[in-house]
């Protein structure tokens, strides 16, 4: 598992800031992103957190959450409203605290469109588990529970290294 290199204590009066990312910002990064914010949520952390999500590629820019994938979360819950993808752009690396890739081609995807990761701060969800890899892709699988899964298992882990 790795550890979690938090700069909170540096920042006075600013919430910790993650973007969760995956190729499209349609399936994997939005579940993530509303998975944490529901965690956190419910954990009556949530202004201690600014938790959002992006695209590599330009493919899906302005549209919604996969259907499948509003389904999923709304099974437990969890609502998407009003969510539409975008991309990662540069200076998101500056902005957010660690960076969150769904897989291994997204990793090396942030890496190039930030121009590097001289701070350590992009990593990958299934990382903080003790199954790391990557998280299933439903857009090719149709298992969507599976991804489900993955997103819920990562994001918790990731919150248990935060201290919560």
């Amino acid at each position: 598992m790795l550890k979690v290199k938090c700069t909170m204590e540096h920042k006075t009066h600013k919430k910790y800031s993650i973007p969760f990312v995956c190729h499209g910002n349609i399936c994997r990064s939005p579940m993530a992103e509303f998975v944490m914010k529901d965690l956190v949520k419910k954990a009556g952390r949530e202004e201690e957190f600014y938790i959002e999500s992006a695209a590599t590629s330009t493919e899906e820019i302005g549209n919604n959450v996969y259907p499948p994938a509003r389904c999923k979360l709304a099974e437990h819950g969890i609502s998407c409203k009003g969510k539409t993808a975008r991309q990662l752009e540069r200076l998101d690396y500056d902005r957010f605290d660690l960076l969150i890739g769904m897989d291994s081609m997204n990793i090396y995807n942030m890496e190039r469109m930030c121009g590097g990761d001289p701070d350590d701060k992009i990593r990958k969800l299934m990382d903080y588990t003790h199954r790391p890899g990557d998280v299933a892709d439903p857009w090719y699988t149709g298992n969507f529970e599976a991804t489900w899964r993955d997103v819920l298992e990562g994001c918790q882990c990731l919150l248990k290294q935060l201290g919560l």
